[in-house]
């Protein structure tokens, strides 16, 4: 190990080095700004769950932080750009990326001074905050690569919420829902050509032009349907019961999690798939704008054998190709990968707190949320490597001081081990450090237990080496 000076400790940071690749190459047209963005992101980064005050070194620090928040300069897309250059190269290495997409909301009811806010809820609930919806891509067994696409905004206030019939009357440009196709025009657009692409989307992308831009924009989907639309052939009936007719291709077991106080259990599915022809819905005919068109698409139908009295029900839409029970069943595995999106979310406002962040104004925590966002996906890459990439050394998420003091902590020793530990190793220990008790049976450390743990470590380390400074280290030159 080469002996370092004393004034290159911040350099040893894995913090400051990552947010350099992640962040490195941003253009605010400002040099000084750009390096304040880099500082804050490692800072914000070190303690995800710290407010932005307390994750700073002092008074003057936290002051340009929140004058980096204030700044025109600093826009989303800008902040967000070097990430999707990165999430682009991340994508490059995989065969097949699934592109998922989905809705949160940020309530800052509780902070009435910040301005700005629009309302999200229902009106009885009267709450105040941002809608974000994210395009977060992910390989298919469930590595997070990074953020594709990404917008926050406020609802207009005191906006009456159109009944069902005006909206049929709007085109779909001057709707919320637009999101989605908006989403994946730019997730098409971003995304490099090597690997095959997928678009992934719950329920609420069952409208017919996302499909319809789906085909003209020859990418691929895959969307849990919520409407019996008409088909084509009148005689065949509507889409999902006609699809029930077919006879089963096969059965699979699927693991479903605790909910509506039910247990988990694992349940025994009948497979069902057709490849059918959508009849367009009835729209208003608008000057600039071509009839929609007939769609032809794949229907995979999932329906729990013997169910309880919550069944499990999964109605699948999809333009991949599915001829066979096998392929039926890769895009089931696809779906079940969409989860990941919402447990990103959790991370993002309970791992990050950024819904306690008390900026002045909307735009202001706009430009915040779009960093920690990046920040969340890290701290879910790092669950995920565990994971993925168990028995790579340590150092490939940890700098030498971290995994030492860790080490240390957790072990009660100042004596280093032989060899480096494994990503494996060291995620055990940084779970142990937010309470998880690492017992047989116990399985792989969750996220909670993770953004604990890497919470405590921050301080830990930080006291190491004030001990331990890298002058001291003395070793191989």
């Amino acid at each position: 190990m080469q002996i370092v000076s004393e004034n290159t400790i911040a350099d040893t940071d894995v913090d400051m080095h990552w947010c350099s690749e992640e962040f490195g190459d941003v253009k605010f047209g400002d040099k000084r700004l750009e390096a304040r963005l880099v500082d804050t992101a490692a800072k914000l980064a070190a303690q995800p769950m710290a407010p932005i005050n307390q994750a700073c070194d002092d008074w003057a620090d936290t002051k340009a932080t929140y004058r980096l928040f204030d700044n025109e300069k600093v826009t989303p897309a800008k902040i967000l750009q070097p990430h999707q250059v990165r999430t682009q190269e991340r994508m490059r290495s995989q065969p097949l990326v699934l592109a998922i997409q989905d809705t949160t909301y940020l309530n800052y009811t509780h902070h009435p001074k910040t301005s700005g806010l629009g309302p999200i809820g229902t009106k009885k609930q009267k709450q105040q905050g941002l809608v974000m919806h994210s395009t977060l891509a992910m390989t298919p067994v469930g590595l997070p690569l990074g953020l594709l696409t990404q917008t926050i905004w406020m609802r207009a206030e005191n906006e009456d919420r159109p009944s069902k019939a005006e909206l049929k009357k709007r085109p779909i440009e001057e709707k919320e829902s637009y999101k989605w196709l908006k989403a994946l025009q730019e997730t098409v657009a971003l995304a490099p050509a090597e690997p095959q692409l997928v678009s992934v989307c719950d329920r609420e992308a069952d409208i017919y032009e996302y499909f319809s831009l789906a085909e003209q924009l020859e990418t691929n989907i895959l969307v849990r349907a919520t409407q019996n639309r008409l088909l084509v052939d009148i005689e065949a009936g509507k889409l999902w019961d006609t699809v029930a007719t077919e006879p089963i291709a096969g059965h699979l077991k699927v693991e479903v999690p605790a909910q509506n106080g039910e247990p988990a259990r694992e349940a025994i599915v009948a497979v069902r798939f057709r490849r059918v022809t959508l009849k367009p819905p009835q729209r208003p005919k608008f000057p600039d704008k071509d009839p929609l068109p007939e769609i032809t698409i794949n229907a995979i139908l999932v329906q729990e054998v013997n169910p309880p009295a919550t069944p499990l029900d999964w109605r699948l839409l999809t333009n991949v190709p599915v001829n066979s029970f096998e392929e039926a069943v890769e895009c089931i595995r696809w779906y079940r990968i969409r989860w990941h999106i919402e447990v990103y979310h959790k991370v993002l406002k309970s791992g990050c707190n950024v819904e306690d962040c008390r900026l002045e104004t909307a735009d202001r925590l706009i430009r915040f949320l779009s960093l920690f966002s990046v920040i969340a996906w890290r701290l879910y890459w790092l669950t995920h490597m565990n994971r993925h990439h168990p028995d790579a050394p340590c150092t490939t998420i940890l700098t030498d001081h971290e995994w030492r003091a860790l080490y240390a902590t957790v072990e009660h020793t100042t004596l280093p081990p032989e060899q480096i530990p494994t990503i494996g190793e060291a995620t055990i220990w940084i779970a142990q450090l937010g309470g998880f008790l690492a017992r047989k049976g116990d399985g792989d450390p969750g996220v909670t237990v993770i953004w604990r743990g890497w919470h405590r470590l921050h301080d830990i380390s930080t006291i190491w080496l004030l001990l331990h400074p890298p002058s001291k280290l003395v070793g191989n030159s």
